[in-house]
């Protein structure tokens, strides 16, 4: 088992910049991939950002390239988002989440999610 809990979260102007963590727990995370998601009401949450175990593969989804960085502290148990540049569009609830798998886009492949962090940008 493993719990995830974010924070960072907040409200920001547009064009600012925010980093958020994810704090594991319980077992060893350090072999999971780990992942960002986000969703806005009356949507469906989507992928933002994933990092492998070593930190040596990213993704990201093309909105967010060049102004997000995703990154793994496996000393500390944490992974961030960087998130820069930050645009209206990016206001949404951010996830975390752990998978088994290397690395993933896709909800169903992550087993442990947080509860959530606020992210709203105003202009």
């Amino acid at each position: 088992q493993v719990q995830l809990v974010e924070s960072g979260g907040g409200l920001v102007q547009v064009g600012g910049s925010l980093r958020l963590s994810c704090a594991a727990s319980g077992r060893t995370y350090s072999w999971a991939g780990m992942g960002w998601f986000r969703q806005t009401p009356g949507k469906a949450r989507e992928f933002v950002a994933t990092i492998n175990w070593s930190g040596g593969t990213t993704l990201y989804t093309d909105s967010v390239k060049g102004r997000f960085t995703i990154s793994r502290d496996n000393a500390k148990n944490t992974v961030y988002l960087q998130m820069s540049s930050l645009k209206a569009e990016d206001t949404a609830t951010y996830y975390c989440a752990a998978t088994r798998r290397g690395v993933g886009r896709l909800e169903r492949e992550y087993d442990y999610w947080g509860q959530g962090t606020q992210v709203t940008v105003s202009s």
